[in-house]
């Protein structure tokens, strides 16, 4: 019996009121919600990656020439402790916290706008320090080899 002289439960219909309101919260927010989940990064509207923008082709076309150079990304004083240099790239870059940006890898696989490296090479609008490379240029067709292996995840082929 409850204090009131009662039969049942004193607290069910205010839990079941306080049921029936958060599962209709709940429900409004799922609705409200649906179609506005924001992805880590933007989805990719293009065309499919190239799929003979692979990590050989990024060392020999844009890092070795332009990047792994004395002063830059070479493999004795590489700036942000960063060697671009052949065998020391790749461990470098992928799935690396960026010392200018903690909150990006360096390379994030499959996620271009999300990597500080192709950032850099773009010259965005949130990057800390220059464009890369710095004193030299990359021409379009270099940079989207690198934002073309990004987009295929990366791989270390």
């Amino acid at each position: 019996m409850r204090p009131d002289g009662k039969r049942g439960f004193g607290w069910a219909p205010d839990r079941l009121s306080l049921l029936a309101f958060t599962a209709a919260l709940a429900a409004a927010i799922g609705v409200a919600s649906c179609g506005q989940r924001k992805l880590p990064f933007e989805p990719n509207t293009g065309p499919p990656p190239d799929p003979n923008a692979t990590f050989t082709r990024v060392q020999n076309e844009v890092f070795s020439g332009n990047c792994a150079i004395a002063g830059c990304h070479a493999r004795l004083g590489a700036q942000q402790g960063m060697s671009l240099a052949a065998g020391t790239a790749y461990a470098n870059t992928v799935r690396v916290p960026s010392k200018e940006r903690p909150d990006l890898f360096r390379v994030s696989p499959g996620n271009p706008n999300g990597s500080y490296l192709v950032k850099k090479l773009r010259g965005d609008p949130d990057i800390t320090g220059l464009k890369m490379p710095d004193g030299g240029t990359l021409t379009p067709a270099q940079v989207q080899l690198v934002i073309d292996w990004v987009r295929r995840g990366a791989p270390n082929d």
